[in-house]
Formats: structure tokens, C-alpha cells, sequence
């Protein structure tokens, strides 16, 4: 391979490295604790540690969490406002925070907050993909079923997600009789 330069291994990781790359990553990236630990992790089994002592990125993650560098109910908070405007339903924001290993204590207020949202998002999926009332009024029922099953799986209960459909096209939306649907 004329031309090309092999890379200089990267040398392991030591304490200061290590704080080196955790502020690197929170100061780029929207985090958690258990997120930054992962990635911490993933660093170490990819070059190596050096240090006297053993790591311990829990340290590095509750340190980084104190000075308020991480913040798990902000970025919970965060989660939620994002999957709800676009959308999505209270389930899909529970799947979304476990998977960032945001805990129960730190995810409430982002629950909270996907509950009160959840008709209003469920009626911006519905216009988003011209379900019920913001559809045509051509689709049969295998359309209909097509549309429920996308609702669910984008997080919205069952009831909420067939109130919606049966609405027809053009109607007027009774918001109060979808958040009692719902």
C-alpha cells in the first residue's frame, strides 16, 4: 500500500487521559452517567490502562455528574421534549430513557411531561403520516390497521392511537375527549 502512513498506535490510557476524554465527550454530547461510563469503557478495552490503580469510571461519571457537567433529569427532560414533538408516545420516551440508563427518580419529570404531552403528540404523528382525521378518506381497513400499528409502535396507547384513526377526515378534534380516550 504505496502512499499510505500506518498509524501510530494509540498510547493506553491513563487518569489524565481519561478525565481528558470524558470532558471531551460530555463537552460534544447531550449525556448520562451510565452513557459516559459505556463510552468510558469502551475506550479502555480499546487502548488500554496504565494507571497505579484500577479505573473507575463510576468516579469519573459521579464527579463529572456533581459538577454539573452531566445531568441525567436534564437530559431525560431533553429526551422527552424531543420525542414528543416529533411525535412520539410515553412508551417509546420509557424505551428511550432505560436505554440511556437514566434512572426512575431522574426520568419522572420527563414522564410527566410525555403524559401531558401525549394526545398533542399523537396528533402530530397522525398529520405527520395523514392518519384519521388529517387523511384522505380512501384508506381501507388493512390502511387503518397499517396506521394503528405504526401508531403503537411509535409509543401511543392502543385506545388513543384508535380513537384517532376512527376520526374522520376533516372533522374537528375534541381534544378533551381524546385526553379521556387516552
Amino acid at each position: 500500500m504505496a502512499g499510505r502512513r500506518s498509524r501510530k498506535p494509540r498510547p493506553p490510557l491513563d487518569p489524565a487521559r481519561l478525565d481528558e476524554l470524558a470532558l471531551a465527550y460530555v463537552g460534544r454530547f447531550s449525556t448520562t452517567r451510565s452513557k459516559l461510563r459505556s463510552y468510558l469503557a469502551r475506550k479502555v478495552r480499546e487502548r488500554g490502562w496504565e494507571g497505579e490503580r484500577e479505573v473507575d469510571l463510576e468516579a469519573v461519571a459521579e464527579r463529572l455528574a456533581r459538577l454539573g457537567y452531566v445531568d441525567d433529569a436534564a437530559y431525560a427532560l431533553s429526551k422527552s421534549r424531543g420525542l414528543t414533538a416529533r411525535g412520539y408516545g410515553l412508551r417509546r420516551v420509557n424505551q428511550s430513557l432505560r436505554a440511556a440508563g437514566v434512572g426512575e427518580e431522574e426520568a419522572a419529570p420527563a414522564f410527566e411531561l410525555a403524559q401531558e404531552e401525549s394526545v398533542e403528540s399523537a396528533l402530530r404523528f397522525a398529520r405527520k403520516r395523514r392518519i384519521g382525521p388529517f387523511g384522505d378518506g380512501s384508506g381501507d381497513r388493512s390502511a387503518s390497521d397499517r396506521a394503528l400499528a405504526a401508531m403503537v409502535r411509535a409509543g401511543h396507547s392502543f385506545r388513543l392511537a384508535k380513537a384517532i384513526i376512527g376520526l374522520p377526515p376533516g372533522s374537528d378534534i375534541d381534544l378533551e375527549m381524546l385526553r379521556e380516550t387516552g
